[in-house]
């Protein structure tokens, strides 16, 4: 080979070389939850106080910046005869948590909410909208079902469906119940894929001292939450609902989208996770940002 060819081979190959690492390389994201040690978000993060795993590789984080997707936001709530007692707090809670959610300033565009009750079977009381007025109202129009139970999974099954057909890009199912008896009929492995398929952040509040329920609920509301990057609560009295879900929206609009960088491949990863570097410091949980359905292939 000529000195001449040579030179011109490695001209070629380093004009090539920065488009073949672009190919390779892609930019995903996560809406991730970055809480102190009083469970408050914090107001700013760095790349370096965040660690992002797909399976159990690690990636390189690009950036962290506050998150101004709009959120849709389903409220599933148990209305049967065993939350009875907490139906009044309850009428209290979800109004401070609606205009909490609906009065986020950083949002570009607007979040929706929608309302499903479950006693008897999963009911929309509200459709997704960003109408304060409206969700009150429904919030306003929630009373406990005499001699109902509850229908918890088929509750989240359903919802996850619909979610999944409309493909927003960032979901959230958010779970008011009560210790009683389940009575859907589904398993937790149908309810838990479905929710995977959604891409939605699940969180869970029960409201009670924990009885023995069934083995499928019971997966559900610990694996649901830990699998989408969500929480769990139990709290012993309904009292405690205004002030819970008041904290539990002030972590969903002070989410930050954490981007960071990922090889090229065909098999996608089965899970994605968002760490804080250092254990101990800082409370962190997030979900994957769903791809928007005119972007999927």
């Amino acid at each position: 080979m000529t000195q001449a060819l040579r030179s011109a081979l490695i001209l070629l190959l380093a004009s090539l070389a920065p488009a073949a690492l672009f190919a390779q390389a892609q930019q995903r994201s996560i809406f991730a939850s970055v809480l102190d040690k009083q469970g408050n978000p914090v107001a700013s993060v760095d790349p370096a106080d965040l660690i992002v795993r797909e399976d159990k590789t690690q990636r390189e984080v690009l950036k962290v910046e506050p998150s101004d997707e709009p959120m849709q936001i389903a409220l599933l709530i148990d209305n049967s005869q065993r939350a009875e007692p907490a139906i009044r707090e309850l009428r209290t809670a979800l109004p401070v948590f609606i205009s909490a959610v609906l009065a986020d300033p950083e949002v570009r565009g607007k979040h929706q909410i929608s309302i499903v009750t479950m006693a008897d079977r999963p009911t929309i009381n509200t459709d997704f909208s960003s109408d304060e007025a409206l969700l009150l109202k429904g919030a306003g129009r929630i009373f406990s079902m005499s001699g109902s139970g509850t229908y918890m999974l088929d509750a989240v099954a359903e919802v996850s469906e619909g979610i999944s057909k409309r493909g927003p890009t960032r979901p959230v199912i958010v779970v008011v119940t009560g210790e009683g008896a389940e009575l859907s009929y589904r398993q937790y492995q149908e309810v838990l894929e479905k929710l995977k398929i959604s891409g939605a952040q699940m969180h869970v509040l029960v409201v009670g001292s924990p009885v023995n329920q069934s083995h499928d609920r019971n997966m559900v509301i610990s694996m649901g939450p830990r699998d989408s990057g969500g929480s769990y609560d139990n709290i012993l009295t309904a009292m405690a609902l205004p002030g819970r879900l008041k904290q539990l929206a002030a972590e969903l609009t002070g989410q930050f989208r954490v981007t960071y960088a990922r090889p090229e491949t065909l098999i996608p990863p089965d899970t994605v996770t968002v760490t804080a570097a250092k254990p101990g410091t800082l409370t962190v949980r997030g979900t994957a940002a769903v791809v928007p359905l005119a972007k999927r292939p």
